[in-house]
């Protein structure tokens, strides 16, 4: 099932989306629920960040291809980085360049939605605590990424995590591996399209190495690298991430305020 976040006349929920309408949940995903009955149409929501992470854990370098075209290996373990809560933003809201970067960059990624509390889980256990799967742009300010040692500022800056439309539930690792298209768009012109089996390190195996270090909360999201073909962004343009079996993320770059 296909799981949103939402807004409506102020009030903030969730939703198993139905064709057009969204079918309001008791309670929250991350446990058993009931679905209410109340059927609210998508046109006259708000559609938010699918999830509010207390942590998003970003892997870097896990295409080859990508990795090769920034002139850089692919690692002998997962690079990992975080991006704060406050980067995260949802389908439709604004990505607003920041001013200490000339150079922005898309990055389209499939993202993992953590479903319960788990630390050193192993790798035949990693599906049991995901609760689904969303789309998601890592969007860069690729100079300071070059320039600074650390990449906080870089991937961390507040609207750098868009993420959505809705969590999709109905996948496992399995669909994963097979290979499932990752397409990024920019004013309608394909800058990336990849599949997630070119992944180095598939998601199974980046569960165990996080959850080796530290304890995955529900709610909290994994990003699994981005294929091949990142680029700039600049003021006014419209990015979308479409990620096959799950969806669409729209977003439009602004200038900061």
């Amino acid at each position: 099932m296909r799981i949103a976040r939402f807004s409506i006349d102020g009030n903030v929920g969730f939703g198993v989306l139905e064709g057009d309408e969204l079918d309001v949940i008791k309670g929250h995903p991350f446990a058993e629920f009931e679905r209410s009955g109340q059927k609210v149409p998508l046109d006259k929501v708000r559609l938010l960040p699918p999830v509010l992470p207390n942590k998003v854990v970003a892997i870097g370098r896990n295409y080859a291809e990508h990795a090769a075209e920034l002139g850089n290996a692919v690692p002998d373990v997962p690079v990992t980085f975080f991006k704060p809560s406050t980067s995260v933003i949802g389908p439709g809201d604004p990505i607003a360049y920041p001013s200490f970067s000339q150079e922005v960059h898309h990055e389209a990624e499939l993202a993992v939605v953590i479903g319960r509390m788990c630390r050193e889980v192993p790798r035949e256990r990693a599906k049991d605590v995901i609760l689904g799967y969303t789309c998601a742009n890592d969007v860069t300010a690729r100079d300071v990424q070059q320039r600074e040692k650390q990449w906080a500022r870089a991937k961390g800056f507040d609207s750098s995590c868009p993420l959505g439309p809705w969590v999709e539930t109905g996948l496992d690792p399995a669909d994963i591996a097979a290979g499932l298209a990752v397409q990024c768009t920019v004013n309608g012109e394909q800058r990336q399209l990849g599949r997630t089996s070119d992944m180095v390190r598939p998601v199974e195996d980046l569960i165990v190495h996080i959850t080796e270090a530290m304890t995955l909360l529900p709610g909290d999201v994994i990003l699994t690298g981005t294929p091949a073909g990142v680029g700039p962004l600049n003021v006014g343009d419209e990015v979308a991430v479409t990620i096959e079996g799950i969806g669409t993320l729209t977003n439009k770059v602004i200038k900061r305020g």
